[in-house]
């Protein structure tokens, strides 16, 4: 429950306690509701079907994405209750591809602040604005708006990231509301269009870097670690030159983790595992290769050479079977100007300058695009994977839709039907040559709720890497042979909280297993992190 109790007017205007017309009549004259309603009492199903009445009334998805931010904005439960019975229909709309667009025009939709905006002219004084925030918390999740999804810096308006990915921790894993808290770092944009915009809401200058920006982000780790001790803290769209320095920096001393470098390669490797029990062949046997050098790609790669270490490769044979493309081709050794994460994978080959002659000269069995490079799939590359594996390994999961590396039917049409396929944003299932695919996202939602709800369930001090190679694990154990046989490389979604649960289960097993967490392990870790899942309802 709560830890406050307001009654009347204030009790209907705040969020995390309101039912609106849910209200029974004891409720009603208990309450000091009376009044403030009207006399008709409708069942939490009744406002359910109501919402998604008007919902689909609506004409475009972005109407769609205001509509359910009003209802976030004032009941959560029966926001939640939406989210979790009609998941595969409204997490488009409150996450990939439709936030892409609502942060692009945050400005103009923006109705109610919901979490923390932190600017740069508050240093000095960031403990006193999380001393403002009412709620216990146990769940930051925090972006400074530099790269947000493909589209770039979007500055303040990046907000709705991470109000959309505390969404998902609730919905999809049943992390209480209340302990979650969205935070903007603002540091200004260097994008013009939103500096000359007259409704952008941030600050109207250029970014802050260097030492100011860094004692920016340590004052704000320090205070929220002071102000909510044993808080989970989550790095989402931070810009590559931020993303890598940050995680490195506070991951070994505080609970802190970065989804885009760490969840996308646990939700990569998962459809990795996948697609080879569908091939037969080990991991050990490929050759992956990346369009894209940045967070994304290096974080995934990072976490394949480790699982083709613990098969039994040593590094260096693990390293030589991953392989980037950036936007100057070829990441190899010798090349000028190379950043500290792509050097690790700076191999010894001739320069080749683009994707298909790389794919030509390599010979890989799996193609993963994290680039935001819209269409670089083209037919010629997957023709050309098609002709070089019998199940050639097809991931587009850069997103939103528009940045998408190729879409479903075309990676099905150009290879005959025999892609292993994986995609960033959501695509309806394809006929081709008689047979139905069921294209499936790569969605870091699949991976994050579970981690968080580990971590905070078994209050590990730390999340490692161990963590994110037992949920990949967990998550391509939850694949059946009959999602496989239908081109399926991930669970249905309707099943996320069920997948989170068991995701949970293995990352506090992790966290117990290394002495990280609090306490004995408890003997039934399933029920003991369904146990502490929030389940929306009156």
């Amino acid at each position: 429950m709560p830890s406050y109790s307001p009654h009347g007017l204030a009790l209907l205007r705040d969020p995390l306690l309101n039912k609106g017309t849910a209200f029974t009549e004891q409720e009603r004259d208990a309450l000091g509701l009376r009044g403030f309603l009207p006399a008709g009492v409708l069942s939490m199903q009744a406002q359910v079907e109501r919402v998604l009445t008007n919902l689909r009334s609506l004409p475009s998805d972005l109407e769609k994405y205001v509509a359910l931010n009003s209802l976030h904005d004032r009941n959560e439960a029966l926001f939640f209750r939406v989210v979790c019975d009609h998941i595969d229909e409204i997490q488009p709309l409150i996450y990939t591809p439709t936030v892409g667009l609502a942060c692009q025009r945050y400005g103009l939709i923006f109705q109610r602040p919901r979490g923390l905006f932190i600017s740069a002219n508050d240093r000095g004084r960031i403990a006193e604005i999380l001393s403002n925030w009412p709620y216990r918390t146990k769940l930051i999740v925090v972006t400074d708006g530099e790269r947000i999804l493909g589209l770039g810096d979007l500055g303040a308006n990046g907000m709705g990231i991470p109000v959309g990915k505390l969404s998902l921790y609730s919905a999809c894993a049943g992390i209480h509301p209340e302990l979650c808290l969205p935070v903007m770092l603002d540091v200004g944009t260097n994008n013009e269009e939103f500096l000359n915009d007259p409704y952008y809401i941030g600050l109207r200058q250029k970014r802050t870097t260097g030492a100011a920006y860094d004692e920016l982000v340590e004052e704000f780790i320090n205070a929220a670690r002071e102000a909510f001790p044993g808080v989970l803290i989550q790095f989402e769209d931070f810009a590559n030159h931020s993303a890598f320095r940050l995680l490195h920096k506070y991951r070994d001393d505080a609970c802190v983790f970065n989804d885009d470098i760490q969840g996308t390669a646990a939700v990569a490797l998962a459809g990795l595992f996948s697609a080879l029990r569908a091939t037969r062949c080990k991991l050990t046997e490929q050759r992956i290769l990346f369009l894209g050098a940045g967070e994304a790609a290096t974080g995934i790669a990072d976490l394949v050479v480790s699982a083709m270490m613990a098969e039994g490769l040593s590094e260096a044979e693990a390293l030589r079977r991953n392989w980037l493309v950036d936007s100057r081709g070829l990441v190899v050794k010798g090349r000028a100007n190379l950043s500290g994460h792509k050097l690790r994978y700076a191999q010894d080959q001739a320069p080749i300058n683009d994707f298909l002659t790389a794919i030509k000269t390599l010979k890989p069995t799996a193609i993963i695009g994290v680039a935001a490079v819209g269409g670089a799939f083209t037919p010629e590359v997957l023709q050309t994977m098609a002709e070089l594996n019998e199940r050639p390994i097809v991931f587009a999961l850069s997103n939103p839709t528009s940045k998408a590396e190729c879409s479903a039917e075309d990676a099905y049409r150009h290879t005959g039907g025999r892609a292993l396929f994986a995609c960033g944003s959501p695509y309806d299932p394809v006929k081709f040559n008689g047979q139905t695919f069921v294209p499936r996202q790569g969605n870091n939602s699949y991976i994050f709720p579970g981690v968080g709800l580990g971590v905070i369930a078994s209050g590990s001090r730390l999340v490692t890497d161990e963590m994110f190679m037992a949920a990949a694990h967990s998550l391509a154990n939850s694949v059946s042979e009959a999602d496989l046989k239908q081109g399926s490389l991930y669970p249905a979604l309707p099943r996320i909280r069920e997948v989170s649960a068991q995701i949970a289960a293995a990352v506090a097993g992790v966290a117990y297993q290394r002495g990280l967490a609090h306490g004995p392990t408890p003997n039934d870790l399933i029920s003991f992190v369904q146990a502490q899942m929030y389940d929306p309802h009156y």
